[in-house]
């Protein structure tokens, strides 16, 4: 098991992970290109992706332009062991060697997914569109 930097060739499997979800689904695929997923990879941010079992389980994309958390996803068979924290915490460490910004992301409201970002020191700080929260992580959060 291990965490490495996402490259573009690892775009396949990122989608792959990222239709294997059970929450935060996402109903329009066609949405999100290949491209796009190139440019949040090498110009807009950075990716990591985790590997077990000689395979892709999880992946975790933060974007410096817009300060937001594109992406983390954990296949789910593999939750529950850690990796989306290890992640996570890859993921913010780098985020905030790279700015004092604070961080926000969406996800949906009452989900596991909520309360990962909850324990792990987000606070909510209001509702986004639909049925979704929009969360933030500042520096000194982070630090603490």
């Amino acid at each position: 098991m291990s965490i490495r930097e996402a490259t573009i060739n690892d775009i396949p499997e990122l989608f792959s992970v990222r239709m294997s979800v059970k929450e935060n689904v996402l109903n329009t695929p066609a949405l999100v290109t290949d491209e796009i997923c190139a440019d949040y990879l090498v110009n807009r941010g950075k990716g990591w992706a985790y590997e077990a079992d000689g395979k892709l389980v999880g992946f975790a994309i933060a974007d410096l332009v817009d300060n937001s958390i594109w992406a983390l996803f954990v296949r789910p068979e593999y939750e529950g062991r850690g990796i989306g924290l290890q992640l996570h915490h890859t993921m913010m460490a780098w985020y905030f060697s790279q700015t004092t910004a604070a961080a926000w992301l969406t996800t949906d409201a009452g989900t596991r997914a909520e309360q990962f970002y909850l324990k792990a020191g987000w606070r909510n700080v209001g509702k986004a569109k639909g049925n979704e929260v929009k969360l933030e992580m500042n520096f000194a959060s982070w630090n603490t």
